[in-house]
């Protein structure tokens, strides 16, 4: 007759009882919810076999042996009172180590403390849920407080302790619970891939499928501006972050040959109105979208570019500020930079609707990092930039960033004092960390199949992908792709360091330029390792700008400068409350940019729209470009009331015009546009502490 396992231990414990005399048994246990349940001693056995096995034994004999080892210590600890599942394991780990069994005891620890990261991440997720179904949380200021924006917000709270509980390493996890560094879009971990910039001529070229049938190519530039549209709201259909046109100009230009400047303005108006109203990204915000535009100098292309921009000038329909696209214009010498190049009238235009709409902001082709590459970089409004690659064409299109995280280079300084020694070594610790955690990401995207993100990778927008089978694997393809390291709070950490921050000091500046340039080695020295394009970021830290604070706060306790507000400075800026020029900001801020290889910008703010003082942007603009600055922007209030669609700076509650409450203020958070009642609390108190800089130094 055979046995199942259960009557098999029923016995045995039975005749082991009788060798050892033991007497009465326990009845009920207590669990950690406080429900009393049936006890069952055979679950101590079963828990005790399994951590041996973890090490190599295979004797449940000894196991069952143990188990009434712990029944005979808790019998004279609690005699006939109740006891709880954290009692018994307690004893379980004390018969192992006094027993010998030190082996076992380990495997039982490290399998126990698991599964209570489970049972943390379960009650965790229940208390995310309670506040969501509350209010959206704020970490991304384009979220509405939508049903679909709540029901979205659940499912990525759960995803994000499933993640951190079950799939990602746990020293790597307890690094992010911990606040040591920040995985990125958590949720999306083992889902898809960050942002791609979209090779939108092929696509309208050639047609494409969304998944509902074949899209042929257009005739007319209504046509290819609506398909635009469509195919930015498919690829962020696959993806969490990002979706950019590198090429806007040059792609669209082809199909506006025919037509007159009415035509084409109808259609990048209609375009516009699109990109603001397609609630289609994860389910309640519009697509993220940026066009890179400025130097095709063809007669088309220069076309499209002075109605998108003559549009994008005029608002939306009460002329509203529109919050998409980003529009980023390329300058560079001999196109469009200087009087006499062809496309400087199309400059000149972009600062005029950056002077009252925040958008274009300006990316430059001429400095250090970009020159090599001709007119072929491209950015995204949040700051990304992909150009460099190890295993491919160094271009813009059809390639994106997989993945980032962000480290606390704050907590690294507070760690270190003033010995700067120790606090390069523990730069160096963190950031390994956060190579190893990249690449862990990458092996779980590697597994991802074609028909994961069938628009992505089925059409063929990322390169190389193009005729892949939709069970193929897209590991080889997005080798192409990038892993990002990125930084927050350097302002913070030179503070920390030597008392005074880089827009106090000459001595900081050195050092944070000497710290950034150690961190762009390490993604270097990465880079040749692993065979993967790791780049480092100027971290757009929206959400996190106020996390890692609450956190260091809490660990370090109130300290001047550094913890004693709600929100670290983003990567390498001066601080936003700083008094300083604009021409001292910029210059202090540009030799940064030259490092973060993954994406930088810098902003300067004026007090209201600088509509009337064109020629002091594009005289900050050229200052810009001789400090080698790679991307910026210029920033200041756009206040639009909703009563009477009364436009300017309103410092009030009321429209100083008909005296509405309704107003909507939109301002710039982390290189896109948004309206301030979404951002964070931490983001609002740095938009109140923002000072203006000055055109000039003081005398």
């Amino acid at each position: 007759m055979i046995l199942e396992k259960e009557e098999f231990d029923a016995i045995n414990l039975t005749q082991l009882r009788a060798q050892k005399s033991e007497k009465g048994t326990f009845k009920v246990i207590r669990k950690r919810d406080g429900r009393l349940v049936e006890f069952n001693e055979g679950k101590i056995t079963d828990a005790i076999f399994k951590a041996a096995q973890a090490v190599g034994g295979e004797d449940r004999t000894l196991a069952m042996e143990l188990t009434l080892e712990v029944m005979k210590i808790m019998r004279q600890q609690f005699g006939e009172q109740i006891f709880t599942v954290e009692d018994i394991q307690d004893c379980v780990e004390k018969v192992l180590i006094e027993s010998g069994h030190a082996r076992t005891a380990k495997a039982y620890i490290l399998y126990r403390a698991h599964r209570t990261r489970i049972r943390d991440a379960q009650s965790e997720l229940m208390d995310a849920v309670e506040e969501i179904l509350i209010e959206t949380n704020k970490e991304n200021a384009n979220v509405s407080n939508s049903p679909s924006a709540k029901m979205l917000q659940i499912a990525s709270a759960a995803s994000k302790k499933y993640y951190l509980s079950r799939l990602i390493p746990e020293v790597q996890a307890q690094a992010h619970v911990t606040g040591d560094i920040h995985i990125h879009d958590l949720d999306f971990y083992g889902k898809t891939l960050t942002c791609v910039q979209i090779p939108l001529g092929r696509l309208l070229r050639e047609g494409f499928d969304n998944g509902h049938g074949y899209i042929r190519s257009p005739k007319r530039p209504a046509s290819a501006a609506a398909l635009a549209a469509i195919i930015l709201q498919s690829s962020q259909n696959d993806m969490h972050g990002g979706q950019a046109f590198p090429f806007f100009d040059t792609d669209i230009a082809e199909f506006v040959k025919d037509a007159d400047d009415n035509e084409i303005y109808q259609a990048m108006e209609a375009f516009i109105y699109n990109l603001n109203s397609m609630h289609s990204r994860a389910g309640a915000q519009v697509p993220f979208s940026s066009l890179n535009i400025g130097t095709d100098t063809s007669p088309a292309a220069r076309a499209v570019v002075k109605n998108l921009l003559l549009a994008y000038e005029k608002g939306l329909g009460r002329g509203e500020n529109p919050i998409f696209p980003n529009i980023i214009f390329r300058l560079k010498e001999g196109i469009n930079l200087n009087e006499g190049d062809p496309n400087y009238d199309l400059f000149k235009l972009a600062v005029r609707v950056a002077a009252r709409r925040l958008n274009p902001t300006f990316s430059f082709m001429d400095s250090s990092f970009n020159s090599p590459y001709g007119t072929e970089v491209s950015y995204m409004g949040c700051r990304t930039r992909v150009i460099g690659n190890v295993n491919g064409p160094e271009v813009s299109e059809g390639r994106g960033n997989l993945s980032f995280t962000t480290i606390n280079l704050p907590r690294v300084a507070i760690k270190a004092g003033t010995n700067i020694d120790k606090f390069y070594r523990e730069l160096e610790k963190v950031i390994s960390l956060a190579v190893e955690q990249l690449y862990h990401r990458f092996t779980v995207q590697a597994k991802l199949k074609v028909r994961d993100m069938p628009f992505l990778m089925g059409q063929g927008l990322y390169i190389d992908s193009k005729g892949l089978s939709p069970n193929d694997y897209i590991e080889e393809i997005i080798k192409q792709g990038t892993l990002s390291v990125g930084f927050i709070g350097l302002a913070e950490a030179l503070q920390a360091l030597t008392g005074k921050h880089h827009g106090q000091s000459q001595d900081a500046h050195d050092l944070g330029l000497q710290i950034v340039a150690f961190m762009r080695k390490m993604m270097d020295d990465a880079t040749e390792k692993y065979q993967l394009n790791y780049t480092l970021l100027a971290t757009p830290a929206e959400g996190l700008s106020g996390r890692f604070v609450r956190m260091d706060h809490k660990e370090f306790g109130d300290i001047p400068g550094i913890t004693d507000r709600e929100y670290y400075t983003n990567s390498f800026h001066v601080p936003v409350d700083h008094d300083i020029s604009l021409f001292d900001k910029v210059s202090i801020e540009g030799p940064y940019h030259k490092y973060c290889n993954a994406g930088h910008i810098s902003y300067v703010e004026f007090p209201s729209p600088p509509i009337h003082n064109l020629d002091a942007i594009e005289a900050i603009l050229r200052h810009m470009k001789d400090s080698d600055i790679g991307y910026a922007g210029i920033n200041f209030p756009v206040d639009y009331c909703m009563g009477c669609s009364y436009t300017g700076v309103i410092n009030q509650d009321e429209c100083p015009m008909c005296g509405s409450p309704e107003i909507k203020r939109v301002r710039r958070i982390t290189g896109y546009l948004s309206t301030v009642d979404r951002f964070n609390d931490a983001k609002q108190a740095e938009l109140r502490d923002r000072k203006f800089h000055r055109l000039m130094d003081r005398e």
